[in-house]
Parts: structure tokens; sequence; C-alpha cells
């Protein structure tokens, strides 16, 4: 299910926590929603109050911080690839064949993370068995160069190492294709605000603006929750890591 439809489903049950809240607050006698049964309300109700400010808090910084991560992540693996293939072009025309591969993997990276429907069940797995082929087909194109010079050997063992560092960042971004958002952890969160909405309701009297108001709390919640699931999942949605410096890589190889 998609991001959008999940924050739908949290907003329905929400406003549905409200409503219920206002229906009971109508239908309840009198003494059961003033003196201290309203005070009891008001304690729990500011109980929840703390407990969905912190954990929600806490969730949205946790899936900024994969977002943020991933947008270095990918900055990261840019320079990477700019420096292996500066490596390979001080080595000679012999690199051009692996020099041609990177380049290729480049556009196949931005195609296999950017432009495929993550929607796929095997994307993550599909995308991480894709990156260990692109690794394997350089390592190999590397073992068939055979240096003459001084200069050769430095730019091979600067290329080897630039490699290894590269697949690293690679896979690191593939790792990240499955959301790190743990589920009941939210769903947790959402039933406790949906009884929250329920004693705002419970305290309120029944009018348009009480509605309103649930309705306002419900999509102010829901966008909430819309970000965290958006920014876990940094490579769609609507907070996408930016593919802009590998773009820019990708411009520029092979101009040597």
């Amino acid at each position: 299910m998609s991001a959008e439809k999940v924050a739908f489903a949290i907003a329905v049950a929400i406003f549905a926590g409200g409503s219920i809240g206002l229906i009971l607050q109508r239908a309840l006698p009198e003494k059961y929603t003033t003196g201290g049964p309203r005070d009891m309300i008001g304690a729990v109700v500011g109980l929840l109050t703390l407990l969905s400010a912190l954990v929600l808090g806490l969730l949205i910084w946790t899936a900024y911080g994969v977002y943020a991560g991933q947008n270095m992540a990918v900055q990261t693996l840019a320079s990477k690839v700019l420096h292996f293939d500066m490596a390979l072009a001080d080595y000679g025309p012999e690199a051009d064949p692996v020099r041609k591969q990177l380049r290729d993997g480049v556009g196949k990276t931005l195609d296999e993370v950017w432009a495929a429907d993550q929607s796929d069940a095997n994307f993550a797995a599909n995308n991480f068995a894709a990156a260990l082929r692109n690794l394997r087909a350089r390592e190999t194109l590397l073992g068939q160069l055979h240096p003459t010079t001084d200069a050769q050997t430095q730019a091979l063992a600067s290329a080897r190492a630039d490699l290894e560092s590269l697949g690293q960042s690679r896979l690191q971004m593939s790792f990240a294709l499955t959301a790190p958002i743990c589920f009941p952890l939210v769903f947790t969160v959402v039933a406790w605000v949906v009884f929250l909405f329920l004693g705002y309701g419970l305290m309120s009297k029944s009018s348009a603006t009480s509605v309103l108001g649930v309705v306002i709390g419900s999509l102010a919640m829901a966008s909430a929750f819309l970000m965290i699931l958006d920014l876990s999942n940094p490579y769609s949605g609507i907070f996408r890591a930016s593919s802009a410096p590998l773009e820019q890589v990708l411009a520029v190889m092979g101009k040597e």
C-alpha cells in the first residue's frame, strides 16, 4: 500500500475517533462528561498528547535521518564515481572498456533506483543483485589490465581502491531501498492519536466548529504520518533523494 493510502486511512481513523467522541458527549448523561469524569478525561488526554508528541517527533527525526543520509550517500557515490573515472583516464586508452562499463552502470543505476517501479515486491532484491553484478563486472575488467609503467601501476592501484569504496556506497544505497519504518510502532501511535481525538470530542460540545476542528486535526496528523512514511522511502514519493549529483557526473564522464 502506498504512503498516500496509508495516510488517508489514518486520517479517516482519527476523524472517526473524534466523531465518536462528539457523539458520545452528546449521548451520555451530563454527569459522565463534567466534574470528576471530565478531569480524568483531561488527564488522559494530556498524557496521550505528551506520548504522541514525543514519539511522533522521534519518528519524524528518524525518517529525516534516513532521507538526509541517502542524499549524502548519493553525493558520496557521485564523487567516488568521478574519482574512479579519473583514475581510469590516468591509466590510458587500455582502460576505456572499464570507463564505458562504468558510464553505462551509472545510467542503469539512475534507471534502477529513480525510474523503476518501486511498488514491485522484488524491487530492493533486484536492485541489490544488479549492484553486485556491476561490481563483479568492473572487478573482472580491472583484472584484465596489465600495467607496463609505474604511472599505470599507480593509476590501477588507485582505481582498485576507488572500486572497493564505490561498491560499498552502491550497496548501501541498495540496502536503503527497503523501508526501515517500524509499522507496529506507527500503528501504536495512530491508536494513541485516535483515543486522543476521542477524548477531545468528549470534552467538546457538538457543533460545526468542533467537526471542522476534528477534520483539520485529522488532516494535520495524517500529513505527519505521510511525512514519516515518505522520508523513510528516499527514492520515491514527495520527499525524494536528488539524483542530480549522479546526473552531473554522468554528463562529464568520458570527456577527458
